[in-house]
């Protein structure tokens, strides 16, 4: 009995413990299990001729492991990036299961049908764009339901009848643009849609009402508010000093009070701003998505005040500090080089804004930022295992080396990254400082392209985008010199000497190879001992000889045709990812192989046509040289 009582009170204690997990830790579960199973019906029914939604597999635990979805700490789906994507097919109900979703971006692709009423339970969505698509039918009324919506982006599809009155009800609306579209009826001037102006529902041709100056029912169009003319102006009488001193100091009173009334609106106004904790000067139609706006006081807190023991690096944007948050996440602290500029606010956020929509996974993500009078600081994930400069040309001797399938799996990592940098970003974003410095390596050892974005966002005070050459000496495409004009290309160059970097273990500039006679830039003294045909003498001694000679020579022919002479002749990124996932390099080479020798040809017999017409013209008497006279 004694026992069986003791077994009953142990189970009464536990049951406590069972209840707690079956109301938090099991729905959790099937959260995670609706998300994925959501996500994969969208995948489902759209049409993916650029293998993009490659990554979303069932078989992996979570969503959160696939590209171009982005989870908070629990878990759940917080972001969806599709944008630009070339994605057809049509939407899905189901997206309305995402309930944490805070960002749908499907902007720029063909999808077609109707928008399913279901989104109109996201209550979290804060911004659905869905704009230059072939969506049609109706605009949900659902969607008045999203009370935290910030932006609202439907233009250009070829959405049918009314605008939902409904939606004027969502006060923090900021952003709305219906236009372009086949809308009819009455647009009144009643909740927000009194703040946009008649651009947000331009080119819907049946649309009536205030907010875009046409009368409903075949009425005349809505005139502006009819002028009141000021009382009649009093004779001009000589005024004494006196009285106009009292009308300056009533007149400035009366402007005080004023500045007073807009002070406080836009106080108000911004209180509803969950984003921006420091003031400063905003723009409401920049959506900086998951980024926090930190303090500067955040910042110096978790880096002991900028310390020099917390220095993890520095380059030609700034320093890089190691921090701790006050959660105990840890993070590097960008603090970039050249201080804010009267009036950059706006720019800087728009930066930021571009920035942030580049998510990959080979791609370093920005999770916030501080702007002071002075300072402007970057925020990102503390990566583990630092820099492939770092594991490579700085590693010390109890540090683990890169072995040879590492090395290249970063190739094709960093390769990923920039092939989305230059054809899946709007607006593309060209690196301008590729190398193995700004290549970074997560806890297990994942290729993550760092520093992208920055090189414009040091340049926004330039009024051409030409005036200042960004990049490392070494590693800067000849015609980026020469011109100051920079593109795909540029990066491609940047990408091909990373590359030789990554097998070498050498600097791209390194001055000490002079004391052996050797070519100070590395691409010189890679070519050197390639004629020699000494490949022994150019992979990295951290090796130790553990490597596939095969596949050697290929990351080498590789590094090659990205670092051509001629832009034109390089690669493109895609075409670079495909080289490594598919083995392509060999072909690729052949192929090049063939076109230099026959442009090697050509050369040589033009030379020898000009020479040939030199001598024959040598030979020729001195009266017939020199012409009729």
């Amino acid at each position: 009995m004694r026992r069986s009582y003791s077994s009953t009170v142990i189970w009464w204690q536990l049951l406590p413990l069972l209840l707690f997990l079956s109301l938090h830790l099991l729905p959790q579960r099937a959260l995670a299990d609706d998300e994925g199973d959501a996500l994969l019906r969208l995948k489902s029914n759209l049409l993916d001729p650029k293998n993009i939604l490659q990554s979303w597999d069932q078989n992996l635990a979570s969503p959160c492991t696939w590209f171009h979805v982005t989870c908070n700490s629990e878990n759940s789906v917080t972001r969806v990036d599709l944008g630009n994507s070339n994605l057809g097919g049509k939407l899905v109900p189901e997206l309305g299961q995402l309930h944490n979703l805070q960002y749908l971006e499907l902007y720029g692709n063909t999808i077609s049908g109707d928008i399913p009423k279901e989104l109109g339970d996201l209550k979290n969505l804060l911004s659905l764009d869905l704009y230059q698509n072939n969506i049609t039918g109706s605009i949900p009324p659902t969607l008045g339901s999203m009370t935290s919506l910030r932006v609202l982006r439907l233009n250009n599809n070829h959405l049918t009848k009314e605008v939902p009155m409904n939606l004027s009800s969502i006060k923090g609306l900021q952003i709305l643009d219906l236009s372009n579209n086949n809308l009819s009826g009455n647009v009144p001037l009643i909740g927000s849609f009194s703040s946009f102006t008649p651009i947000s529902f331009a080119n819907n041709t049946k649309l009536c009402g205030p907010v875009v100056g046409v009368r409903c029912d075949n009425g005349s169009p809505y005139s502006p508010p009819p002028y009141v003319s000021p009382p009649p102006e009093k004779k001009k009488n000589k005024i004494r000093p006196k009285a106009i001193a009292g009308g300056a100091s009533a007149g400035a009173a009366l402007l005080c009070v004023v500045a007073v009334i807009v002070f406080a609106q836009w106080r108000q106004h911004k209180s509803h701003d969950r984003f921006f904790d420091v003031p400063g000067e905003e723009n409401p139609k920049i959506h900086l998505g998951q980024l926090k706006r930190f303090s500067l006081r955040e910042l110096q807190v978790a880096s002991d005040d900028f310390s020099s023991k917390n220095i993890l690096g520095s380059g030609g944007f700034g320093k890089v500090y190691k921090g701790r948050l006050s959660n105990g996440s840890l993070v590097a602290i960008k603090r970039l080089k050249e201080g804010r500029t009267p009036g950059g606010e706006l720019q800087f956020q728009t930066e930021m804004e571009m920035i942030s929509r580049a998510v990959h996974r080979n791609l370093l993500r920005l999770l916030g930022f501080c702007m002071t009078p002075t300072e402007r600081l970057l925020v990102y994930p503390f990566m583990e295992n630092g820099s492939v400069a770092s594991c490579i040309q700085g590693k010390k001797e109890n540090e683990a080396t890169l072995d040879w399938t590492t090395r290249w799996h970063i190739a094709l990592g960093s390769a990923r990254g920039l092939s989305y940098l230059h054809e899946q970003c709007d607006p593309k974003i060209i690196h301008r400082d590729v190398k193995a410095a700004n290549i970074l390596l997560d806890k297990d050892f994942e290729a993550v392209v760092g520093d992208f974005g920055l090189a414009k966002l040091m340049d926004y005070k330039d009024t051409h985008v030409t005036t200042v050459v960004r990049g490392t000496i070494g590693h800067i495409a000849p015609e980026y010199i020469s011109t100051g004009k920079s593109s795909e290309k540029t990066d491609v160059y940047g990408y091909g000497i990373m590359l030789l970097e990554l097998i070498t273990g050498q600097r791209a500039f390194d001055l000490a190879r002079l004391a052996d006679n050797d070519d100070v830039m590395l691409l010189d003294w890679v070519k050197a001992k390639l004629a020699n045909e000494r490949i022994d003498l150019l992979v990295s001694p951290d090796l130790k000889n553990n490597y596939i000679e095969e596949e050697v020579k290929r990351l080498f022919q590789l590094a090659l045709l990205c670092t051509q002479v001629s832009p034109g002749d390089r690669p493109k990124m895609s075409e670079v990812v495909q080289m490594l996932e598919d083995d392509g390099i060999a072909r690729r080479w052949e192929e090049w192989q063939r076109t230099e020798v026959q442009s090697q040809v050509s050369e040589l017999a033009s030379r020898l046509n000009s020479e040939l017409m030199f001598d024959s013209s040598c030979n020729l008497p001195a009266d017939e040289l020199s012409g009729p006279r």
